[in-house]
């Protein structure tokens, strides 16, 4: 059916998830815990209201009023798209001869029509162990020969304060547990000098998102990811500095650097945690299921739709699983685009193209990149002459 999150909590409380398919007979339901426990004292199942026939009608209009062309193309063409078809996609660590692209074109044919990457390696605390990054240049070429669409998220190595000590090494230092890198004592004005290099970080990814403006490629851009999980520093300490800190990337980019290519993908995962309907495009979820659970995962859909009144395109910006193409338009929650992570949710280990079926098997995935409801990299229109009204 689907997933949801079971917050803390001394008595029960009710949790709903909308718009089920049951089957006519028995039905079995099972509860499958991820992390910790749960108490569970009751179940209800009553009929579903009736989906809204606008649900997935969005204005296709960028929060950024000075957006490019090529931004305002692209968003069209998502707000088009989105409630029709499914955006196939995929989070890579290289460019066309990436092995999660080579192993699914191997198996199914077809290439994805997003490719995410990461600045992970561009942030100044990862430069300084001596590492480096040429995944702009990789997505460059993705967007200008390949002509795919291009995402970045950024697992920001914390500015400062990094443990470097066993088991909290300098290399995870985007995790809670590896850094003492305090952003709510930053955003309260009380630590200037660490503010300086927040800022200095925002202006070393700035440079790469610069480098795409400049050759016209709009950006699915993703950044301060999963941040109500509060495993990533940017969420540690709660929603009321990582707002702030969200307000600062926004206004920092746009309005200093001038970066207008940007469609603004917010991926918080809660509604306390909204940064307000001005800073976000599209609402992003990041979503685990158990291996070979194939569920539209309409709880977290619908959950995502509730984070705002304003009409917002949804997208499953992570997963682990891809779901199954008819039970997303089943269960009425047709994703906008889905992106699975990369390594062993792909390709199998110790291979640089083998496809592994540990996660989605294969004729799963060749369902989704064979439907006439799914759109690849082959099914892309020139987006760079998309039309506009």
């Amino acid at each position: 059916m689907g997933e949801l999150y079971t917050p803390s909590n001394p008595s029960f409380i009710p949790l709903t998830l909308q718009q089920n398919y049951l089957y006519e007979g028995v039905n079995k339901l099972s509860f499958i815990k991820s992390w910790g426990y749960i108490f569970v004292d009751s179940v209800c199942v009553r009929p579903s209201a009736p989906a809204d026939p606008h649900a997935f009608s969005v204005p296709p209009i960028l929060v950024n009023p000075n957006a490019s062309s090529s931004a305002k193309r692209l968003m069209h063409f998502l707000s088009d798209q989105y409630g029709k078809k499914i955006i196939t996609g995929q989070h890579v660590n290289g460019d066309i001869h990436s092995p999660e692209l080579k192993a699914i074109h191997t198996l199914t044919g077809h290439y994805p029509a997003v490719a995410e990457f990461d600045f992970i390696d561009y942030s100044p605390t990862r430069v300084e162990f001596g590492l480096s990054s040429r995944l702009t240049d990789d997505a460059i070429i993705w967007a200008k020969e390949q002509k795919g669409i291009v995402g970045f998220c950024w697992h920001w190595n914390a500015p400062t304060d990094l443990l470097n000590v066993p088991g909290h090494e300098w290399w995870s230092g985007f995790y809670t547990h590896a850094t003492t890198f305090d952003i709510a004592a930053v955003m309260d004005g009380k630590e200037p000098e660490k503010y300086a290099l927040l800022l200095r970080d925002i202006d070393t990814i700035a440079e790469q998102l610069k480098r795409l403006q400049d050759e016209d490629i709009p950006v699915l851009w993703r950044p301060l990811h999963e941040a109500s999980g509060g495993w990533f520093w940017w969420g540690a300490k709660g929603p009321e500095p990582y707002i702030r800190l969200y307000h600062l990337l926004y206004e920092r980019l746009t309005n200093y650097h001038g970066l207008n290519n940007l469609i603004w993908v917010w991926n918080g995962q809660a509604k306390d945690w909204y940064p307000g309907d001005a800073y976000v495009d599209v609402i992003g979820e990041d979503v685990y299921a158990p291996e070979h659970c194939y569920a539209a995962q309409n709880g977290r859909f619908h959950q995502a739709q509730g984070y705002t009144s304003a009409k917002k395109i949804i997208a499953l910006t992570e997963n682990g699983i891809v779901p199954d193409i008819d039970w997303m338009f089943r269960d009425q929650a047709p994703w906008c685009w889905y992106s699975t992570w990369c390594g062993g949710f792909v390709v199998q280990d110790g291979t640089d193209h083998d496809y592994s079926e540990k996660c989605t098997e294969a004729h799963i995935l060749q369902k989704m990149y064979q439907s006439e409801k799914s759109i690849t990299l082959e099914d892309l229109p020139d987006l760079s002459q998309y039309p506009l009204p």
